[in-house]
């Protein structure tokens, strides 16, 4: 019996930069707080190439950015000039509301190169979606590894394995990445009622059953899961408990009361969120908005 759902990416070409979405997905709306989950690549950028996400605003949520190759410049309407590495964590929390960019930093603009890595977004608890927003960087080396054999984990936010992330969350959750040898395998423990594995590359078998890359595997709750590598791979495991109640999602805002997505939306239209530092382009709100997306 398949212990869990599968779920498939939806895939975007962004001129050769293509982007798997597999959160929200008509399956599985969420997983624990995470309503919002990408695969960004891999690609190769040549030189004077790169990204260039504009200004454009968020509330309700956190981000978190995770690459594996590349590096990313963030910049925010809180005054934050960040680049991220690979294994950094950037933690953004919305909140009432918050604006950033993300851009390919100059230096490897002008050289080109690789860009790989997972965006998520997190739905703030209710009491919290109006707080102010905020932002913090954790460089790789301060965050937790676990080891087991042919298995290496970094714990990204959250708790598991008996490791916490020193980055500050609001709700009960785990985000980790892993990267196993050919023949490993380990076992996800049911501490957590909502549980998934996503396949960045490699291959997995979860009790019998093959998930290739680019899959995720969402676990059937209680019941601890043996996750094997078939071939070297690596992974992204992210859960935690439910959400306290009805998201409404609506291009990047996400809140529990449709009013407040208007409410941003008129707020974006009318430029009355704060800017960010150094940045004169944006994102405008789209023409034609469809109504929101509810789900639980």
């Amino acid at each position: 019996m398949q212990p869990f759902i599968a779920l498939e990416p939806h895939v975007k070409d962004l001129g050769g930069f293509s982007v798997k979405r597999l959160l929200p997905a008509a399956a599985r709306r969420h997983i624990g707080p995470f309503v919002f989950f990408d695969h960004m690549g891999p690609a190769h950028f040549a030189p004077g190439q790169g990204i260039d996400v504009r200004p454009h605003p968020h509330i309700g949520l956190a981000t978190v950015t995770y690459l594996f190759e590349g590096q990313i410049e963030h910049r925010d309407s809180l005054g934050t000039l960040q680049t991220i590495a690979p294994g950094d964590v950037n933690w953004m929390t919305a909140g009432s509301g918050i604006v950033h960019s993300e851009r390919t930093p100059h230096a490897l603009r002008e050289t080109g190169g690789a860009m790989h890595g997972i965006q998520t977004w997190v739905a703030l608890p209710k009491e919290h979606e109006r707080h102010a927003p905020g932002f913090v960087h954790y460089p790789a080396r301060e965050l937790p590894m676990i080891s087991l054999p042919g298995v290496s984990m970094r714990l990204i936010v959250g708790s598991a394995f008996g490791r916490r992330s020193p980055v500050a969350v609001l709700s009960d959750m785990f985000y980790i990445a892993v990267e196993m040898e050919a023949g490993a395998s380990f076992v996800l423990p049911d501490g957590y009622p909502e549980r998934a594995a996503y396949v960045v590359s490699g291959s997995l078998d979860i009790h019998d059953n093959e998930v290739e890359a680019g899959r995720m595997a969402v676990m059937k709750e209680g019941q601890p899961v043996s996750i094997a590598a078939t071939s070297a791979s690596r992974l992204m495991l992210l859960g935690g408990m439910p959400l306290d109640g009805e998201r409404f999602l609506w291009w990047n805002f996400v809140a529990s009361k449709r009013e407040a997505i208007e409410e941003a939306k008129n707020r974006w239209r009318e430029g009355r969120f704060d800017r960010v530092p150094g940045e004169t382009e944006f994102i405008p709100l789209p023409e034609e908005p469809k109504p929101p997306e509810s789900f639980s």
